[in-house]
């Protein structure tokens, strides 16, 4: 997880880098490797001014994958939040068609992809990610998130400029005043129990929503939908076969999720959705490591099937039993949501999160199996 932020300006002045920091700061606890900024104006003559911030947690080359990037003549830069899991591919790809790379990062491959393919580029990519691209030659700013909206990017256009970032409290930083609460987005968190895409909690803010990219030029934004699922197709494979296909795409999901030059490790709780990731992690790895947390209370402590399922499939487990004080860790809970967000979970997602950070730097999880 890394935290990334910028603001643009256009025809008002200066986007300063002094500002960014202050909204780079906020994001410290998703990116505690590193810090890197890069402010250029446009190349064609345009007033147009980018500065980006970005703050890295290393996971995928360490030692060069850097941010804020650029590609060989520094005309395009982007900052990234996520991973991109067919990289390899898209890089072996874009060689075989003259382009020269600098790193191992898959972060590279998304400037190189943009200048072959321009925006048909995020066709391409197979991964999680929210990412902005700084397209120089064209004053143009290029923010993306993906299909399923796995990260976050939060905006806002203000009087010629646009600002963005990674979480509510960076994007409040860089903002000239704070936003009034958006009162019409209440029906909906009370329906919902959280904030639907592209409302936010606050007036003039946005989420860009999953599957989406935006692109602003010359001071104004437009919104594009990308990608949209297909579920009009239809198949008379039966179920044995289904069965086999299923464990086919599940086993490559999560073997590419393990591509790691760090540390990682899993979520375990016991259920059908960790335990089956768990099992086939261990297909791709001889040493798993798994994280389960208990309660006191033992009608709520899910501990001993948890402790079978790493049993059975060998992992080198760790499990801890927590005492859940909700209200000390409220504001915490509160300040990186940033907004409404009623899903009692986030308290246990904190405490085995917390506990896993001991040993790993990437945890696998079976959230979304629903």
């Amino acid at each position: 997880m890394c935290g990334l932020c910028g603001i643009v300006s256009y025809g008002v002045g200066s986007a300063p880098e002094d500002q960014v920091r202050r909204m780079a700061d906020k994001l410290v606890h998703r990116g505690p490797d590193e810090a890197g900024y890069h402010s250029s104006a446009a190349l064609g003559g345009d007033s147009v001014r980018c500065t980006l911030g970005h703050r890295r947690l290393q996971i995928i080359d360490i030692e060069g994958g850097h941010q804020p990037l650029s590609n060989a003549d520094e005309s395009t830069w982007v900052v990234f939040n996520g991973e991109i899991y067919n990289f390899r591919e898209l890089r072996a790809e874009l060689e075989r068609k003259g382009h020269k790379f600098r790193t191992c990062s898959d972060t590279e491959v998304l400037v190189h992809a943009y200048d072959e393919h321009g925006d048909e580029f995020l066709q391409y990519l197979r991964g999680m990610f929210a990412f902005c691209l700084w397209d120089r030659r064209r004053g143009r700013v290029l923010l993306a998130r993906d299909r399923l909206g796995q990260k976050p990017m939060i905006y806002c256009c203000q009087k010629g400029q646009l600002f963005f970032a990674s979480e509510f409290a960076a994007l409040l930083e860089g903002l000239p005043q704070r936003p009034e609460p958006n009162l019409s987005a209440l029906q909906y968190y009370f329906s919902y129990l959280y904030v639907p895409a592209p409302m936010s909690a606050y007036k003039g803010v946005q989420k860009l929503p999953p599957a989406h990219y935006l692109v602003w030029e010359k001071g104004q934004a437009s919104l594009h939908q990308y990608w949209r699922a297909d579920f009009s197709e239809t198949s008379d494979i039966g179920m044995e076969e289904a069965g086999e296909r299923l464990d086919e795409l599940l086993e490559e999901a999560v073997r590419l999720r393990m591509i790691s030059d760090v540390p990682l490790g899993a979520f375990l709780s016991g259920g059908i959705d960790s335990s089956l990731v768990v099992g086939l992690m261990s297909r791709s790895s001889e040493r798993v490591r798994t994280f389960s947390i208990g309660f006191e209370e033992s009608d709520f402590s899910e501990l001993p099937v948890a402790r079978a399922v790493a049993q059975h499939f060998g992992t080198e487990h760790h499990e801890e039993i927590v005492r859940p004080d909700a209200l000390a860790i409220l504001p915490e809970l509160v300040a990186h949501y940033g907004e409404p967000y009623a899903d009692s979970s986030a308290i246990p997602t904190y405490y085995v999160s917390k506990m896993t950070r001991k040993h790993v730097t990437v945890a696998l999880t079976g959230d979304g199996g629903d």
